[in-house]
């Protein structure tokens, strides 16, 4: 009998999950970048973040409320377009997860680095307990998995609302200046570059599948976690303006922040809760991989056992092995990836992929009934791909384009292969 996924997350447990998709390493470090850009203009920026990401969420909300699988974009891409375009968003997406994973391991070591030495030895050490841990807390359950997300959820969320909520009354007035309006292309680039901040929630929808009450949890998760992370950035920005004495050139805003009014074990406690930041976001990412891999396997676009389901735990190890496995390759033999654009570029072609879903699933009447409906859906739908469009056309085609358009012809490639044999394995059973 082939074991199946079991629905352990909770609509809170569901939301945990999002915040910690959507919050990593950038908020502790952004929030000098953007200002050394537009000055305090910089509020308006991640105000503008947040309506871009809350038209994308509008969409995702009606779509994932038509589905209670796992697969997130790759499902409603599948569903929508047909099996090769699922499989091109599921190929693409599973390596903007492990590349962004292997990226973030190597900067939690690099934190980790404040307060051991750092040697090579050490580094190859703490890169193999952090992947074996994740791991194994993924091997473990669903259940498990979701009480360390809510546990790391509440271990970065703690830190940095009290650096919101303390730093307000420490704020000097004098340090907010609005006198010279910042040019379009600055403006625009600091967006860009907040979007970062606030791409990952689409992970999240990936594991619909062991969710209870998906169709109402999904919706609700998506816009408590948006609610959350925006008011939380916006605060930040306001207490790291108004207290940092030269936030354009701190290499810790928020750690430098909480020094101008706890001292030196304020900036130590930030510091602690980036290393949970990055862990929590360690852990979701993780999550959502291989339950990508679990969905394109449940759907016949990869080998069977890659969807192996472990009897006990009710995991699928073969997945969570295979991604532990990739991870751990790329992330020995790279550094922290600054060149991230990459996957945000590609974030930004599968949120197209949902958005467009939207309108298609209305017109179907073979559809899945939705959970939640999109008000005004043709102008959500149209402002966001406005918005993704002017996103892209910010992209270096050379360093991002290429690169994308190469790992889409090499997942044409292994779809047409793995079909091909599928197709005559099918012909060898009927002969």
């Amino acid at each position: 009998m082939q074991e199946t996924l079991v629905r352990g997350l909770t609509r809170r447990d569901f939301a945990a999950v999002v915040i910690n998709t959507i919050i990593g390493a950038g908020i502790f470090g952004l929030p000098a970048a953007v200002f050394a850009k537009i000055g305090t203009y910089s509020l308006l920026a991640f105000v503008a973040c947040a309506v871009v990401v809350g038209l994308f969420v509008l969409c995702y909300a009606e779509v994932g409320s038509r589905f209670s699988k796992s697969g997130g974009p790759y499902l409603y891409a599948r569903e929508a377009f047909g099996p090769f375009a699922g499989f091109e968003v599921g190929w693409l997406y599973w390596i903007v997860r492990v590349t962004t994973i292997a990226a973030n391991t190597n900067l939690f070591v690099t934190y980790l680095g404040t307060f051991f030495p750092a040697s090579e030895t050490i580094r190859i050490l703490t890169i193999v307990a952090i992947i074996a841990f994740i791991t194994v807390i993924n091997l473990a359950g669903i259940k498990e998995s979701a009480t360390v997300t809510n546990v790391m959820t509440v271990g970065k969320l703690v830190p940095l609302f009290a650096v919101m909520l303390i730093g307000v009354f420490f704020i000097d007035p004098g340090k907010f200046t609005f006198e010279t309006l910042p040019g379009y292309s600055a403006f625009s680039g600091s967006v860009l570059l907040l979007i970062y901040a606030f791409v990952g929630f689409e992970s999240a929808v990936v594991v619909a599948g062991e969710t209870k009450d998906p169709q109402r949890s999904v919706p609700w998760g998506l816009f408590a976690a948006l609610a959350v992370v925006a008011i939380l950035y916006i605060g930040i920005q306001l207490v790291a303006i108004g207290t940092v004495p030269d936030l354009a050139n701190s290499q810790r805003p928020i750690a430098d922040a909480a020094a101008a009014f706890a001292g030196p074990i304020g900036a130590v406690l930030v510091t602690i809760g980036a290393l949970v930041s990055i862990l929590g976001n360690l852990n979701v990412g993780h999550l959502s991989a291989t339950r990508l891999i679990y969905a394109m396997s449940e759907q016949g676009d990869l080998p069977r056992f890659l969807g192996r389901v472990s009897a006990r735990a009710r995991t699928p190890f073969t997945a969570i092995l295979l991604t532990s496995a990739v991870v751990l390759i790329i992330t020995l033999n790279t550094t922290f990836i600054s060149a991230l654009a990459i996957s945000v570029v590609t974030r930004l072609l599968v949120y197209a992929t949902t958005c467009i879903a939207l309108p298609v699933f209305r017109k179907r009447k073979d559809a899945p009934a939705e959970g939640f409906r999109t008000p005004a859906a043709s102008l959500v739908v149209s402002l966001s791909l406005i918005v993704i469009v002017w996103l892209l056309t910010q992209a270096d085609f050379a360093k991002q384009g290429i690169p994308i358009l190469s790992a889409a012809f090499v997942g044409a490639v292994i779809f047409a292969i793995f079909k091909f044999t599928q197709g005559r394995r099918r012909g060898n059973n009927e002969t």
